[in-house]
This record gives C-alpha cells, structure tokens and sequence, in this order.
C-alpha cells in the first residue's frame, strides 16, 4: 500500500533562488550534479537525473511552493505516480525546505531513507554555499526572532533618552563634590588666619 511522508531541510539561499533553480533546467542539473530538463509552466513534463526521474508540473506557487508527479525508473507499470509538494519559508540563515512525499510504492523506502539526503538536500546545500563563497549567490541573512527585535530596539531608545539625564546627573554631582571640598579648604584656611600667634 502506498505510504507518504515527510522530510525538511535547511538551505543556505533565499526561497527565490531556490524556486529559480528546481524549474530551471541549467539550474536543477547545475544544483544536483546530473542532467535535467524542468519548466516553470504548469503542466510541463519535467525530468531528472538523466531521465531516471520522470514527471510533470502540477501546481506552482512563486518562491512558496512547488507540486510535481514523480516517478522513478524503479517504478512498475502497476505503481501510479508519486507526489512530491516542496514549500519553502525564510529561516535563520536561508530557507526552510519542507518536503511531503506522498504516494510512494510501499516496497521503495530508500526515497525517505537517504535517498531524498543524498540526491538532492545534500548537493543543494553544497551548490548554494558555494555559490556564496564565490560571491555569486545571496547570503543567507540572520533572522532575529520579532520578540527580541522589539526588545532590542525598546532598549537601544531606552539607553539613547536616559543617557543625556545620566550624563547631567553625573556633572551635577561632580559641581556638588567640588563646591564642597572648596568649602572645607576656605574653612580651614580661615582657622588658620583666626588663629592668635602665641608670643615668647
């Protein structure tokens, strides 16, 4: 019986990119190491690997989300197509993949174990960084979660209106320490001159 499941990743390249790259054929065989032919069109015949991966484009959301039939030359006439959705959401230092693969002929396991790894997340990873290490590609940017980002910008505004009060504070108290040890010096400058010089 047919099984589905699912797999995610993370990779180093903006959702965009990573759209871009899976429908175009330049890109895909580039992004995998093997041949392919792929289409941006929905309802085009796609291909992969030289041919060994055969399907068609069944829904295509921009830079979110990908829908294709799958179909390996492991497949047999009996098995129907498998379907893979691939949807792509920005992460801390790229672009979550997540991968649901559905359909699957019950007796080919080795697409979820390491298959999916191996052929394609492992090279993608690869492909982009070093795309990015040759100044080619985008660099991943370092999302802070939105709660901390308030938090730091609150801060950062607390910090810049306080320290102008603080720093008037400090000057203050330095008038304040000054006066006074002025005061006790002229005090006792006054005892001294006040003081009768006793006689031989």
């Amino acid at each position: 019986m047919p099984y589905t499941f699912t797999l995610t990743t993370t990779i180093p390249a903006s959702a965009r990119q990573i759209y871009d790259a899976w429908l175009d054929s330049l890109g895909h065989s580039e992004m995998t190491g093997s041949k392919a032919n792929t289409s941006n069109e929905v309802g085009a015949d796609v291909s992969a690997w030289g041919g060994y991966i055969t399907g068609r484009n069944l829904e295509l959301t921009p830079t979110e989300r990908i829908v294709q039939s799958w179909r390996t030359a492991q497949f047999l006439e009996e098995h129907e197509d498998s379907i893979i959705t691939v949807t792509l959401e920005d992460a801390e230092n790229g672009t979550l993949l997540t991968l649901v693969h559905s359909n699957v002929p019950d007796d080919q396991m080795s697409y979820e174990q390491g298959g999916w790894e191996q052929h394609y997340f492992g090279p993608m990873k690869k492909y982009f960084a070093d795309r990015i290490r040759a100044g080619t590609g985008e660099t991943p940017k370092r999302t802070a979660p939105r709660q901390k980002r308030r938090r730091a910008v609150a801060t950062a505004s607390k910090l810049k209106r306080a320290t102008p009060k603080a720093k008037a504070r400090k000057n203050k108290s330095h008038r304040r320490v000054g006066a006074s040890a002025k005061s006790r010096r002229a005090k006792k400058t006054d005892r001294k001159l006040a003081k009768p010089k006793r006689r031989r």
